[in-house]
């Protein structure tokens, strides 16, 4: 996923601003997306199943930005829509289909098994067609006037990194990514380590533990909807801090939680993973799409996408394995010269809450809010 966010959410959102119309580009992806996911489980090596699994990311991660760019497209053409209080409910049904397909692969016990592959193939296709019935969303970026290499070859939206502002804002943008990666990579691996520890009956937690990661998921629902109350009445770097103090909390939390005494902490840790996520993911996107002229709006928004799902997931990627690899794993020797890697959890989650205590400190220091001038 982090390697292909690197290019291709920025290649993307030059092609929809300036050749293409975003919603056409959107369905061809996700279905070119979803051809590649039914060739993921034939993988008959781990190298195989790497490549297939590129080539289907290739193809699925520009869809995370242009999604916000149809989206806002869309809307900024409908007179008196507030996109910042309209959005939102909008994203929010995005969240909903990602706990139907948790619960959906948990229940049916496909956590697992190949058939989770061709669920999302065959969600994708569906998609992919569906997009084509969306309005229209034209290149507006097709007739702008090119001043200078940069916009002659699209790449105009990079100039933003000029501005000290949004520089600042897109390298905190990377360093919160790399804490998403933290969770996507770690989390489930988490959950499912308990398995080995509890005999049967096992707790609730320990036999679905996807349905355990799901509350991340409705709990992000009721913070999506919370952020127009936000950005009306907090700036910025309010609702960034806000984003990064719960991420403190949410690595802290999964510190100390266990499945049974400690099960409590690891809900709550669900729970604010939704304020954690929302808060820099959606309403970044949305400050991007406030400070943008229309014309650069996709090339922006995949700028987003790349600094938060490519340069944060494969910096937080390499450098948590490698400190994973260093401090927090030993390896138990077993029959054959075998060993089998034993993670100290509870180290590796305070010092993933530590980088993240880092990362609230800098950004209160470093990131200056745009003050409004009466």
């Amino acid at each position: 996923m982090g390697i292909s966010a690197l290019f291709m959410p920025a290649i993307a959102g030059i092609l929809s601003d300036r050749y293409i119309n975003a919603e056409k580009l959107y369905g061809i992806l996700h279905i070119l997306g979803g051809v590649c996911l039914f060739f993921v489980p034939s993988s008959s090596t781990p190298d195989e199943m790497f490549w297939r699994i590129l080539l289907t990311m290739i193809f699925y991660m520009p869809t995370i930005s242009l999604s916000n760019t149809v989206a806002y497209a869309i809307l900024s053409r409908e007179p008196g829509i507030d996109v910042v209080k309209v959005f939102p409910p909008i994203r929010v049904w995005g969240t909903i289909g990602f706990i139907v397909a948790l619960w959906t692969v948990s229940l049916t016990g496909n956590e697992t098994h190949e058939f989770q592959f061709y669920l999302g193939g065959i969600a994708s296709l569906i998609l992919g067609v569906y997009s084509f019935t969306l309005p229209a969303c034209p290149p507006l970026g097709k007739n702008m006037e090119s001043k200078g290499y940069l916009q002659a070859f699209g790449l105009h939206a990079f100039s933003m990194f000029k501005n000290y502002r949004y520089a600042i804002f897109f390298l905190f943008a990377m360093l919160l990514g790399a804490a998403l990666q933290l969770t996507n990579a770690y989390g489930d691996v988490f959950l499912h380590s308990f398995d080995s520890l509890y005999s049967d009956p096992k707790p609730l937690a320990v036999q679905y533990p996807a349905i355990i990661s799901s509350i991340a998921q409705i709990s992000e629902t009721l913070f999506i909807l919370a952020i127009p109350f936000f950005m009306k009445r907090f700036g910025i770097k309010q609702i960034m801090i806000i984003s990064m103090v719960a991420w403190v909390l949410r690595f802290a939390l999964f510190a100390f939680g266990d499945p049974e005494g400690g099960l409590w902490m690891i809900v709550l840790s669900c729970i604010i993973y939704g304020m954690a996520f929302d808060f820099f993911n959606i309403s970044g996107s949305l400050f991007i799409e406030k400070s943008v002229e229309p014309g650069i709006r996709a090339s922006a928004q995949g700028l987003f996408t790349m600094m938060v799902n490519g340069v944060g997931a494969v910096f937080g990627s390499r450098a948590s394995g490698w400190v994973m690899e260093k401090y927090f794993t030993t390896y138990i020797p077993v029959e054959n010269g075998h060993h089998i890697a034993h993670i100290d959890w509870h180290s590796t989650w305070l010092c993933f809450a530590g980088y993240s205590f880092v990362v609230l400190i800098l950004f209160v220091i470093l990131f200056r809010e745009k003050k409004n001038v009466a």
